[in-house]
């Protein structure tokens, strides 16, 4: 039985060579603008994924309030990061692409076209017939714009959040028991072999591959759920075999999508049943800091990770306290709360005021 609670998505890690140039374009382009923390400092307990050292490192979280997961823009700090050789293709093992979520996508392509965005071809269908399209940044990585119906605020902005990931695995059948059966994504939208004229446009988009979209059977519940809002997962393997896992010889926070991150509840039942399942985590700040909150700057909580079956890293989170409203100090101890228990919209809201301009 399980007896933890999976929020949502609650970020999307974007390794990058300059924190502030990023955040930038994802605040302009995206909306990225809300931050929740930013800080400076070693990831100690990330030693599996770098190197073996504690690595110094700049990050900052930061939300669209419209809805949808942040994105945890990651640069190191002393030490060089090592970009993927060559150009990451459809069939390659990892995080293919983030799924932004919009109210139309026509609208949206029309708006990105005068933006003079890098666009990879035009609106396709995607094999529900679903409008879509993507897009690339200036860093390399790939977005793929899709409609969502479920909103926080009305910001006037043409993009929400993270709508969820492609993710490139080598049998979608073994991913299954991450992606649906701990993650719960338990609903197929569609489970198609062939090519895609909507993949196409992309890096190796031509082969024959498997694609499977994931979608929940109930929607998810908790704190921050009204703000995270749905996503979907969306499963690739090609059919001639895999390709080349993203990250190997790199190290986590190396440019690229590094990991999937969602927000949960009871980190003690969830370490239960992924160790149940196969999947026990590599890193664990509720053991490293014997059951303590682990601090991130402006927030707190505790985290972990795991790898699925082909060593793509999924990240938990479980909030203990968060800023509202840093200006005037408050912060919410989630600790006292209902898990079940979704957070009023007013207070969700607030958050507004933490908005700022990036490089201020």
């Amino acid at each position: 039985m399980k007896n933890y609670l999976v929020v949502g998505i609650q970020q999307i890690g974007i390794g990058v060579h300059n924190l502030e140039d990023a955040w930038k374009w994802y605040s302009s382009t995206f909306g990225m603008d809300c931050p929740i923390f930013e800080e400076e400092a070693e990831a100690k307990l990330m030693l599996p994924y770098t190197g073996g050292k504690p690595r110094k490192r700049h990050a900052v979280l930061a939300l669209n309030l419209q809805s949808g997961g942040g994105f945890e823009i990651w640069q190191y700090v002393g030490r060089e990061p090592v970009s993927f050789k060559g150009e990451i293709k459809l069939g390659d093992l990892g995080i293919l692409a983030c799924k932004i979520k919009v109210k139309d996508v026509s609208s949206a392509f029309e708006h990105y076209k005068k933006r003079e965005a890098n666009l990879l071809g035009s609106v396709s269908e995607d094999p529900s017939g679903e409008k879509t399209f993507f897009m690339k940044d200036p860093y390399g990585n790939i977005f793929q714009i899709v409609k969502a119906s479920d909103w926080l605020m009305n910001e006037k902005k043409i993009t929400g959040g993270s709508y969820g990931a492609i993710i490139g695995v080598s049998d979608i059948d073994r991913s299954l028991a991450v992606y649906s059966d701990i993650l719960g994504y338990d609903r197929i939208i569609y489970d198609r072999t062939g090519e895609f004229s909507d993949l196409s446009v992309i890096s190796g988009g031509s082969i024959k591959c498997r694609r499977m979209l994931l979608g929940r059977s109930e929607p998810f519940t908790g704190p921050f759920s009204p703000i995270f809002g749905e996503s979907v997962i969306e499963l690739v393997s090609a059919s001639d075999g895999p390709g080349r896992r993203i990250y190997d010889d790199r190290y986590w926070g190396d440019p690229g999508f590094i990991h999937l991150c969602y927000d949960i509840r009871g980190m003690d039942e969830l370490r239960t049943y992924c160790e149940s399942k196969g999947f026990p985590f590599t890193v664990d700040s509720m053991v490293s800091h014997d059951g303590k909150s682990f601090d991130m700057g402006e927030a707190a909580g505790h985290f972990s990770y795991f790898e699925d079956a082909d060593g793509i890293l999924i990240e938990f989170v479980e909030t203990h306290k968060i800023p509202i409203m840093k200006k005037f100090g408050w912060y919410l101890d989630l600790t006292r709360r209902d898990p079940h228990k979704k957070l009023p919209g007013w207070m969700l809201k607030t958050l507004r005021f933490s908005r700022v301009k990036p490089g201020k």
